[in-house]
């Protein structure tokens, strides 16, 4: 699937100096919507509050039976209903799942795109099968390159007619760190529509895009997958000719549960003196995370925070606090967090034509006034 058209929306471009949100990218930020970032609170985010992106429509997939075709350079295709995914061994994977785009409008210039803010994260527990147990069955050819993930959304995007369809090298498909899963359940209930009821791909550690929803096709194959959600969108690119590397793992990020109370409309912070507990989460697709820092003065002096335990769960946030005494006046908040590997987060933007993988440092302004 790739049939070219005349140009329904336009290349991928950066706005132009002065450039305010557009009708479209406002038309796509209803549709699509973030964490509120109080509900970081919740060690699992509600399915309600969990960040959604969806490319094109919403599949209706109520009614009628689904199928699972497995396909390719195998031994034994298989065609799989929902009764027979189920019927498998059960997993339960505590996954944070981040949009690779997250913190795109915030970029100077900024990419034209799905306005996010930071608030494009969440954290559920996926159900499902292993794919690698699903591959296993369908017996792998020795000569297989890539596993491609077909999704049942269907659109158009910079011209090209398709399906939504990603794909993994099959190492990554058949291995178990991390366990990428053929999911049917978000904490314990079906999937919701909108998170890709009744199948979608979950694979820890990995930017949202890799997460095929409302899955119907697995397919390997025995050379780079070349479609056009993996060879021309998310690719980390400075100018627009270049191949460009491709966007894969979740880098480092903390974030803060917003302190106190806001304006409704600029959504600024206020606090009162004193003894203002500060808290967030942090993750990182790459390593554990190790560490996370504060700044309460914008940036000029960091201090360690306390992180919780990870309890197990690998490819999950983990919670972090610290004290924190506000006196009157204005204040930026910070949090940045770092993995075991040593990635941490700039503190200047990371920039590509995208607005991917962007994990600059997020600023919390506060306004702290006297108690009275």
């Amino acid at each position: 699937m790739g049939h070219h058209l005349d140009e329904v929306s336009g290349p991928a471009r950066v706005a132009a100096p002065g450039e305010d949100i557009g009708r479209q990218e406002l038309a796509l930020a209803a549709r699509n919507h973030g964490l509120p970032l109080e509900a970081l609170r919740h060690d699992i985010t509600p399915p309600g509050l969990h960040y959604v992106m969806t490319h094109y429509d919403i599949p209706y997939a109520e009614g009628s039976p689904w199928r699972l075709s497995i396909g390719g350079r195998v031994r034994r295709p298989r065609v799989l209903g929902t009764a027979e995914l189920t019927s498998f061994p059960a997993v339960t994977q505590r996954v944070t799942m981040e949009c690779a785009g997250n913190g795109r409008a915030l970029l100077t210039p900024r990419p034209v795109s799905q306005p996010w803010l930071v608030e494009a994260v969440g954290t559920a527990e996926w159900t499902g099968v292993p794919l690698r147990t699903l591959l296993a069955e369908a017996g792998v050819g020795a000569d297989a390159v890539d596993v491609v993930f077909t999704g049942a959304d269907h659109g158009v995007e910079r011209g090209v007619e398709q399906d939504y369809q990603r794909s993994l090298p099959v190492a990554a498909a058949l291995g178990e760190d991390p366990e990428v899963l053929v999911a049917y359940a978000m904490n314990g209930a079906p999937l919701p529509p909108q998170h890709g009821f009744p199948l979608r791909l979950v694979v820890p550690g990995w930017y949202g895009m890799a997460h095929v929803k409302w899955l119907r096709g697995i397919t390997v194959i025995d050379i780079p997958f070349e479609g056009f959600q993996q060879v021309a969108a998310y690719r980390l690119r400075q100018d627009a000719g270049e191949v460009g590397e491709p966007v894969t793992r979740i880098a480092p990020r903390a974030l803060l549960v917003p302190p106190g109370f806001p304006d409704f409309m600029s959504r600024s912070r206020v606090v009162r003196e004193g003894a203002v507990p500060l808290e967030g989460r942090a993750w990182s697709g790459w390593a554990p995370v190790s560490g996370v820092e504060v700044s309460t003065d914008g940036g000029r002096e960091w201090r360690e925070a306390a992180l919780d335990p990870a309890g197990g769960h690998r490819w999950a946030w983990r919670r972090w606090h610290f004290a924190w005494t506000a006196t009157p006046g204005r204040h930026t908040l910070s949090a940045r967090a770092t993995d075991a590997e040593g990635n941490t987060q700039p503190l200047r933007q990371p920039w590509n034509r995208g607005g991917f993988a962007n994990n600059l440092v997020q600023d919390v302004p506060v306004l702290c006034v006297d108690q009275d």
